[in-house]
């Protein structure tokens, strides 16, 4: 479903698109999982703007690959289209994770904490759970593995931004403060991108803290869309996410995402 941004002349799947592909750069060496079509255009994106250099693994198969359009999973070989290389099997990119020549990877959770912290398990206890989830996928390794770590959602409210993980499938910031550090992990979450807002990690607690409000929406909606008290920036003001440009957006829907294959992540 395409939400319009009130008083713009873009969608809020267009919008969140944007603001993730404006983070990356020449060094950004990303893949993805499954159901990514936000990342995926996010990086597609990129390399037709801003970050010609990036290097993007479709499916964490397919390097450099350029699809005319995307199809109906960011797992299909359709989207391999112009790789310069294949690799082998699915396995073959943990070499490459565990080196960080993969430096960046967005995650996207049913449940997600303040830290960063996400799950993708189990709703409810464990051992008998309320809904039992499709599962991290890599998520467990990888939150440790990968520098930079992306979060999106499409779906911001106090059920998927909760107080307290039902089970922790991905690291993010762990407790908060050093705990990754001393955990011996590099790197961490950098941002998270929602439906509603655009959020940062305080450099010190590495708690969720608002950078931008997506027009339209207040900090107060924010708020209480979340089951957690977000911080604030230190001035206590909050801009508005900044719009695409023209071009941004003319590249977006004729050239990477033609098909609109990014709103089926909006149901």
């Amino acid at each position: 479903m395409s939400i319009p941004v009130p008083g713009a002349d873009c969608t809020v799947d267009e919008l969140m698109v944007v603001t993730l592909a404006r983070e990356f750069t020449n060094d950004t060496r990303a893949f993805n999982g499954a159901v990514s079509f936000i990342p995926v255009c996010a990086y597609l994106l990129a390399r037709r703007t801003h970050a010609p250099d990036l290097v993007w693994a479709a499916s964490s198969i397919a390097v450099d690959a350029d699809p005319d359009r995307l199809a109906e999973s960011t797992l299909s070989d359709a989207i391999w289209t112009g790789a310069s290389m294949l690799s082998n099997s699915p396995f073959d990119f943990w070499a490459y994770a565990q080196g960080a020549r993969y430096n960046t990877f967005a995650f996207r959770g049913a449940q997600m904490d303040r830290y960063g912290n996400v799950n993708n398990t189990v709703i409810g206890p464990y051992d008998d759970p309320k809904v039992r989830l499709p599962g991290g996928g890599g998520m467990a390794d990888l939150g440790g593995m990968i520098p930079n770590v992306y979060l999106w959602s499409t779906t911001h409210n106090d059920r998927t931004f909760v107080e307290q993980l039902d089970f922790r499938s991905g690291l993010g910031w762990g407790d908060g403060g050093d705990h990754r550090r001393e955990l011996g992990f590099s790197g961490g979450p950098q941002l998270c991108v929602t439906n509603l807002c655009v959020m940062d990690f305080h450099p010190e607690s590495r708690a969720m803290r608002l950078r931008s409000v997506h027009p339209g929406v207040t900090a107060a909606d924010v708020q209480d869309a979340t089951g957690f008290g977000v911080l604030l920036p230190d001035d206590g003001s909050v801009p508005d996410t900044a719009l695409p440009t023209e071009t941004e957006l003319r590249i977006l829907r004729d050239e990477v995402d033609p098909t609109s294959m990014r709103l089926r992540e909006f149901v």
